[in-house]
Order: C-alpha cells, then structure tokens, then sequence
C-alpha cells in the first residue's frame, strides 16, 4: 500500500495552511478611534438589576388633560435605587428647567429652576409646606 505517501501530502497541506492562517492573524488592538455619534431615539442607563437609572427622552408635542398645548420636549432624568426621578432636566422650544427633589418618602420638598419665554423664577419648596420663589 502506498498510504505513506498521501499522508506526508496532506500533512504538509495542513501545516503549509496552519502557516498561511497564522501569518493571516493580526493581534487584536482596541481602535483608539471614537464614533462621532451615536443616535437613537431614547437612552437607558440601568443598574445591574435591570432597573432604569438614567433616561434621556425626546417626547413628541401633546395636549394636556386641561387642552394645553405641551411642545416637543426633551428630558433627562436621574433615578434613585427605588425609582424616584430625582434630577429631571427639561428643554423644548419655549421653555426649560431644572427640578431637583427630596429622597424618597416625601412628597413636597424639591428645588424647581425655570425659564418660560422671557420669564424666569426659582421655586424652593420644604416638606413642611413652606415655599419661597425668586423672581427677577
């Protein structure tokens, strides 16, 4: 039998493609290039249970339960661990703000920074009940 032959054949085919495969392999280097954008139409940050701990929302023009009109609006919202939005950031074509409330458990205390059209005011509001608002 002339076995011998065809086994020296194919293993040299096999160590010449061994060859060709490893001179073909580049180290893998993490690309030092950013991406200029990353698009979507909403993002979540979650924590490691799964539970949305950041949201950045793009909400389409709406009218309220009162017939008023709400523009297109963009928010931003940090939650706390029990789900409390405790920062929430604001913009739409006519108006912006910055909200900051109290832990979780109360109802009432928050910080409430606007500007609506050409008017501008900061609102404090306690627990307790007692409320200050700044104007220009």
């Amino acid at each position: 039998m002339k076995i011998q032959p065809i086994l020296v054949v194919l293993t040299l085919v096999n160590l010449a493609l061994l060859v060709f495969t490893l001179a073909q392999m580049r180290p893998a280097i993490a690309s030092e290039e950013v991406a200029p954008v990353l698009r979507g139409r909403a993002l979540q940050i979650v924590d490691d249970r799964g539970r949305v701990r950041a949201s950045i929302n793009v909400y389409p023009p709406s009218t309220g339960k009162d017939g008023e009109r709400q523009a297109e609006t963009v928010l931003l919202r940090l939650i706390t661990e029990q789900g409390r939005p405790s920062v929430k950031i604001g913009a739409s074509e006519q108006t912006a703000g910055l909200a900051l409330v109290g832990p979780s458990g109360t109802k009432e205390t928050y910080v409430q920074l606007g500007a609506n059209g050409t008017v501008s005011s900061l609102k404090l509001k306690n627990e307790d009940g007692r409320e200050r608002i700044i104007e220009p």
